[in-house]
């Protein structure tokens, strides 16, 4: 596969973590790899955690020419200066998110196993769709996407779409020719070290 036709990296941030240590951890990862996207995935809605959370991802992701999107807080993008929102809701606020934050923004759509709901996302102007898990989980129904949707898609559908959810070095090399991105996060920040995590995950692609 040529190297133009690589899959880039979305980066997902674990749903907890400390400001001020883990700001470092990204940055070694941002400096040690090439990646298209910071997603600001936290599981709190405490506002105050939320906003120290982000000041640092954004200072840390910008420094080095990263996008930042965070998972769902419509409001909280313009307010942080991000560049976008990541909804985990399908298509349903894609219009929305649209209308309020612009066309510059960043908007993109996680669908599940759903090629309609993707299509749908995409055709509400979502800037990209995220399909997953590939892998086995115990997360939800326990469904996982098909390798023949990605297929589908990366011969009809123009809107970029994003390969994520439990992850392993086999699906890389499975999926890499048929999406335009893989969401990496969980995957890598248990290892002591994030950043070779993610190379021996990506390691496929060459």
């Amino acid at each position: 596969m040529a190297n133009e036709d690589r899959p880039q990296i979305t980066l997902i941030t674990p749903p907890a973590f400390d400001p001020e240590v883990f700001g470092d951890r990204i940055a070694r990862v941002l400096d040690g790899a090439e990646i298209a996207c910071l997603r600001l995935s936290l599981g709190t809605k405490d506002e105050d955690t939320l906003l120290r959370a982000a000041d640092a991802a954004r200072e840390v992701a910008h420094a080095r020419d990263v996008a930042i999107v965070i998972d769902n807080h419509l409001l909280l993008v313009e307010r942080l200066g991000l560049d976008g929102v990541h909804l985990t809701d399908g298509a349903r606020t894609v219009r929305k998110a649209r209308k309020d934050l612009g066309a510059d923004a960043i908007v993109g759509a996680f669908c599940g196993t759903s090629r309609h709901e993707g299509m749908s996302a995409g055709e509400a102007g979502a800037d990209y769709v995220a399909l997953g898990p590939l892998g086995e989980t115990t997360l939800g129904d326990g469904s996982r996407v098909e390798f023949d949707v990605f297929e589908w898609w990366s011969e009809v559908i123009e809107v970029p779409v994003i390969a994520e959810g439990a992850l392993t070095a086999e699906l890389v090399a499975k999926f890499g020719p048929v999406t335009d991105f893989f969401a990496v996060g969980e995957e890598i920040w248990g290892a002591d070290d994030p950043l070779a995590a993610l190379k021996a995950l990506m390691a496929p692609l060459g």
